[in-house]
């Protein structure tokens, strides 16, 4: 699909898978068509925010940060609150694991697609993956289509939501960043943005 005359939105985390999506998106609809956006969530690690920034500087588009800080006062997740200590893997009675942030991935498409609304932009792209070793329920292909249904209903749109990692591996989306010419951007974020601790969901 090449898309030059639309335009999209990249949900733009500063990490690696969707850093990937950023260059997918320039690939698919054009530099000029291609804008992002971050979100300041009171996460623990605000090197994120930077490195989105400095990510779609370096790719030569723009980057949009909006604040929301319900997550943070919402509680109880590693990601949001450092009383928490960070367990990567799900608890032993088989929930998810700490780092889950309750609704995460559909509150930031859902004012992504208002933000998009607003600027006349009918693609939004986002990095979430079907194989997420944590398997986070709002990375799911069927939470992501029928967010995206939602949305159209909602908002009387046509948005359309792409997922160009959803069921790559990470080897194969790294392989896919080589296709696209990410690595420098990649190399940059491995630099001078790489948080300490704590993975994350893009």
């Amino acid at each position: 699909m090449t898309a030059n005359d639309e335009k999209a939105l990249v949900v733009l985390s500063g990490g690696q898978d969707s850093t990937t999506c950023l260059y997918w998106a320039i690939e698919q609809f054009g530099r000029a068509s291609v804008a992002t956006i971050s979100f300041d969530y009171g996460q623990r690690h605000k090197v994120e925010l930077e490195c989105a920034a400095r990510i779609a500087e370096h790719a030569s588009v723009s980057n949009a940060c909006l604040p929301i800080n319900t997550f943070a006062a919402l509680g109880g997740d590693a990601l949001t609150d450092s009383d928490i200590e960070v367990e990567n893997q799900a608890s032993a009675e088989g929930g998810l694991p700490n780092t889950f942030v309750p609704g995460r991935n559909l509150v930031f498409l859902t004012f992504a697609a208002a933000y998009a609304y607003q600027r006349g932009i009918d693609h939004l792209v986002t990095g979430v993956a079907q194989t997420d070793y944590s398997g986070y329920p709002d990375c799911r292909e069927d939470t992501i289509r029928a967010l995206q249904q939602t949305l159209r209903a909602g908002m009387e749109s046509t948005v359309v939501i792409h997922t160009p990692l959803m069921h790559l591996s990470k080897k194969e989306t790294v392989e896919l960043a080589m296709q696209l010419g990410a690595l420098e951007a990649l190399a940059l974020l491995r630099a001078n943005c790489a948080p300490k601790a704590s993975p994350k969901r893009e």
